[in-house]
């Protein structure tokens, strides 16, 4: 049992031995029933805020307006509700006012029946007054009342169906996917910050390639990457992708991919997002050419990212993946200086995932990763990148080269030649520099 199942069950204890009401809550009932470990574990109940704090002396009142208060244990800590009904929304995120209700009214108020859901934590007993175990049982998901309603409460709910849909495999209710479509300008009224949350979430889950689909079919991509819609209708050489256009390509791409981290799989689906830029006919070739999609889309992918409010880290890793992704192809032509240095970079394993997916969603020739591959376990025995032989000081001392960039261009000229193997220890790099370089 985790720690913080732990402080939850003491927790509801100490509430029941009081004389309160109180249940499991949201995704932690959720889960459980879906045979899932929960993330967290809350609890609702009948206690008002001050009651609870003088129950738990180690307890802060982060949220005593909307009636949750913080019970922290050890170092875990758990979010305690009071069972409340909602004001009205005027900003699209939080209620204006709340009053404090029944678990009956409290269900009400949430956002999909397979988080409406409560549950005894002492009996395991479950209480639904939303019909949420029969959404759970047929794999539905269900907007609580009026799914307009619901939405125009808190406009972030939007992006959460997508999410819970892809995380969880179920189906959306038509009505409430109607909804979805009908609000979905709504979600231009939340922060960047929130919806790139959202939708890290659904890069990441198996079903990533669906949730593509849905965030374009329901309309909500339009409100926050619009960039991504014109890469349907964008046709592409069938002799090299006879996949179709470049949104099938990189939801095919997108769904090849194992347990990707987001940077991996946001530089997936943003590695060919200059190409409806680029976009030119070959009437000699008689086919459409991307020349240079590489370089734009790399700027747009920063652009995008930075809008979005990734940190910068992000926004430079994927960047980088989007701008090298086409240098694969050329791996088999590069001395082997520029094939280790192009090897050494932090993202390259990444960045030959990228190179994998990119194949085997259109062409399927994996000629150059499989070379990619050997040569990885030809060059393990060393670094790829080994101590330099020489340092900026030995050319000013001892060849009295002067400050200025030239030394830079001496000193890789020398690990070119020792990448090369054609060099190994320092007197040798001194007796190059001097016979070849200072001549």
């Amino acid at each position: 049992m985790s720690s913080q199942k732990q402080l939850a069950l003491e927790s509801a204890r100490v509430l029941r031995e009081a004389g309160h009401v109180v249940y499991f809550t949201g995704g932690a009932v959720r889960d459980q029933l879906l045979g899932k470990e929960p993330k967290d574990y809350d609890l609702a109940t009948s206690a008002h805020p001050e009651e609870v704090q003088a129950l738990f002396k180690r307890s802060d009142a982060v949220g005593e307006h909307f009636g949750v208060i913080i019970v922290k244990g050890h170092k875990e800590m758990i979010e305690v509700a009071t069972f409340r009904t909602d004001g009205s929304y005027k900003d699209g995120r939080r209620p204006e006012s709340v009053e404090f209700s029944s678990p009956e009214e409290d269900a009400q108020r949430r956002d999909f029946t397979i988080n409406g859901l409560f549950q005894d934590p002492l009996t395991g007993e479950i209480i639904d007054h939303v019909d949420g175990r029969a959404d759970l049982d047929h794999k539905i998901l269900r907007a609580i009342g009026d799914p307009k309603k619901r939405f125009e409460e808190d406009s972030l709910r939007l992006l959460r169906a997508i999410r819970f849909a892809v995380v969880t495999g179920f189906e959306i209710e038509p009505i409430t996917w109607s909804a979805i479509q009908e609000c979905s300008p709504l979600l231009a009224q939340i922060s960047p910050e929130r919806i790139r949350d959202e939708f890290s979430k659904i890069m990441v889950a198996d079903e990533r390639a669906r949730g593509l689909d849905l965030l374009v079919d329901s309309g909500l991509m339009k409100e926050f990457l619009p960039e991504a819609l014109i890469l349907q209708g964008c046709e592409q050489p069938p002799q090299w992708h006879p996949e179709g256009d470049v949104y099938v390509h990189t939801r095919i791409a997108l769904s090849l991919l194992n347990s990707p981290t987001l940077n991996l799989a946001l530089a997936v689906l943003l590695h060919d997002i200059g190409k409806p830029a680029t976009q030119t006919w070959d009437q000699v070739a008689e086919r459409f050419r991307f020349n240079g999609h590489d370089r734009v889309g790399a700027k747009m992918a920063e652009n995008i990212l930075r809008r979005m409010r990734y940190p910068n880290q992000t926004i430079e890793e994927v960047s980088f993946m989007v701008s090298r992704h086409m240098k694969f192809m050329h791996v088999k032509d590069m001395r082997t200086a520029k094939l280790k240095r192009f090897m050494a970079a932090e993202s390259f394993e990444m960045e030959t995932e990228l190179h994998r997916v990119d194949c085997d969603s259109s062409n399927g020739f994996r000629d150059n990763y499989d070379f990619l591959r050997a040569k990885k376990e030809e060059f393990a025995s060393e670094p790829l990148i080994p101590q330099p032989l020489l340092t900026g000081h030995d050319l000013i001392n001892d060849f009295q080269v002067p400050h200025g960039p030239g030394i830079g261009e001496i000193l890789r000229a020398v690990q070119t030649e020792q990448l090369e193997g054609r060099l190994s220890d320092k007197n040798a790099a001194y007796h190059f520099v001097k016979e070849t370089l200072l001549k």
